[in-house]
Order: structure tokens, then C-alpha cells, then sequence
């Protein structure tokens, strides 16, 4: 299965979760897991998504939600979960 690790961080504002969620389903990416808090005020969500049936490739999905994220005033990320895994290794 093709997975992404989606990270979004920024201040919390109301519509952050269902602007990137509505981006997904309209490009076929399923949600396997996500965990979002806000610490005072500063809002943090990581997403495992898989991208096996999703409309577009890695890289354009990758931009186009950073597009979304300078728009909505935040930063998402969006990295293979091979390219995370490797980046994270201890």
C-alpha cells in the first residue's frame, strides 16, 4: 500500500481539517489515521493517508497542499512514508 504521512502545524483557526479532509476525498485519498491536538493555541495534525487509488501523483499532491496551506495560513507537508521513515530513523 502507498502511504503518505501528512503534517499540518500552524495557528488553530476554524476550518483547517475540513479544508485538507475535502482535499483528499476529492482526489480519492483515504484517511488511515490522524491525531490532531492544539497546544496553546497553535494547532498540529498528522495524517497517515494511503494514495494507492488517488487521482494525482506524489508530487502534485504534495504541492498542491502546501498551495492550500499558504492559503489557509498554515504548513502542510506531505512525504512518502518511506522518505519520513528514513528522515526520522535514530
Amino acid at each position: 500500500m502507498k502511504k503518505t504521512i501528512i503534517t499540518v502545524l500552524g495557528k488553530d483557526k476554524v476550518g483547517i481539517i475540513a479544508k485538507v479532509c475535502n482535499y483528499l476525498a476529492q482526489n480519492n485519498i483515504n484517511i488511515l489515521d490522524i491525531a490532531q491536538t492544539i497546544v496553546d493555541g497553535y494547532f498540529n495534525m498528522m495524517m497517515v493517508v494511503s494514495t494507492e487509488n488517488a487521482s494525482k501523483d506524489h508530487a502534485m499532491i504534495a504541492d498542491e497542499l502546501t498551495d492550500i496551506g499558504k492559503e489557509i495560513g498554515v504548513q502542510i507537508k506531505a512525504q512518502q512514508e518511506e522518505i519520513f521513515d528514513m528522515m526520522h530513523r535514530l
